[in-house]
């Protein structure tokens, strides 16, 4: 009988192992039984809890006849430099053992979501150090990408010639903004805000928050300045949909639509403080970068009044210039109707 054989024996009948105790047994180096049993762990004949010389081994049946054993949590802080998504992805794998057991389709949200935001704060953060955290509490499933970077808000803001953490929160939230469009599309952070429950994005006194249950977007200046930027996505593990649902919500396939990033949606009501849409430069503000897409969506949700040039400025103006971008209203109440179809009227006559 080899070796390997006797350690699954004994871990059928002892539970939990350990390198060092295996290696007393046997009379050989702990290096030599470490290599026995990551190959057992490859074979997924035994499942390895913890790491160095404190990790433990099981069979499979054993934990699932313990599962208080499962660790819920996984912590790492990492250095920056040549750091690799799929490397990191490749641990949690296989250190965070409720990740096996989800449904595929809630594996491969999670999967892109994480990528992209641990991406993002390798490319420009300029962080030495990123933490990242994965957690199961109950049904929630909760990732956090934390580094100690420029910040995404001021970064935008910088790169873009914006005036405010505002202005970049505002840019961010329509899509295809980057600030190294050479390496990525913008499509990133829109996308993963869009995917899970809820999405947190806190940097500098400055908090995004995108409630897909709830179908709602919150932007508050918030007490105690988190340095850099903090990534928190939550999901359901029992949520039914599918990564590409989103997708194709963003995707013009229509006549001469190329399966490309062409609509997105702009809440009205986030480009100013007071509630009420009416100067020119208001419009012009919601309109910067607009003439990316082909499918504009103005959902004017919570706003009580536009003004006439406001209304000239989108509905005449931007449409004279960009003939071929259909822009769609939702959540018009009569007062905004009233001044959407007249500003539509004086472009027709």
């Amino acid at each position: 009988m080899s070796t390997k054989q006797k350690i699954i024996e004994i871990a059928i009948r002892k539970g939990i192992l350990t390198s060092t105790e295996l290696a007393l047994h046997f009379g050989v180096s702990r290096h030599h039984v470490a290599a026995l049993l990551s190959q057992l762990v490859d074979e997924k004949i035994l499942v390895k809890l913890g790491s160095t010389r404190a990790a433990r081994y099981m069979t499979p049946a054993y934990l699932n006849e313990h599962p208080s054993l499962t660790p819920m949590m996984y912590v790492r802080r990492l250095a920056s430099d040549g750091l690799e998504e799929h490397v990191v992805l490749g641990s949690i794998e296989r250190d965070f053992l409720p990740f096996s057991k989800l449904h595929e389709n809630i594996k491969s949200i999670f999967t892109y979501a994480f990528s992209e935001m641990l991406n993002n704060a390798i490319e420009h953060s300029t962080s030495k150090e990123i933490v990242v955290s994965v957690s199961l509490i109950g049904k929630k499933l909760t990732f956090v990408v934390d580094d100690f970077g420029i910040g995404a808000f001021r970064n935008i803001m910088k790169k873009r010639n914006l005036n405010s953490e505002l202005e970049a929160i505002q840019d961010l939230l329509k899509g295809k903004t980057t600030t190294a469009p050479r390496l990525h599309s913008g499509e990133g952070i829109f996308f993963t805000s869009k995917v899970g429950d809820t999405f947190t994005l806190d940097s500098y006194g400055y908090r995004l928050l995108v409630d897909n249950t709830i179908k709602d977007v919150f932007v508050n200046k918030i007490k105690g300045q988190k340095q850099g930027t903090r990534v928190t996505f939550v999901i359901d593990i029992d949520d039914k949909h599918h990564l590409n649902d989103v997708f194709r919500k963003y995707v013009d396939r229509g006549a001469g639509g190329d399966y490309g990033f062409d609509k997105t949606e702009i809440r009205v009501r986030l480009y100013t403080l007071g509630g009420v849409h009416i100067s020119r430069s208001q419009a012009r503000r919601v309109l910067a970068g607009l003439e990316k897409f082909k499918v504009v969506v103005m959902d004017y949700d919570r706003v009580p009044l536009v003004g006439q040039a406001f209304a000239d400025e989108v509905y005449r103006i931007f449409r004279t210039k960009h003939p071929d971008i259909r822009i769609e209203n939702e959540h018009m109440n009569e007062s905004v109707q009233f001044m959407v179809e007249r500003a539509l009227h004086e472009a027709r006559t």
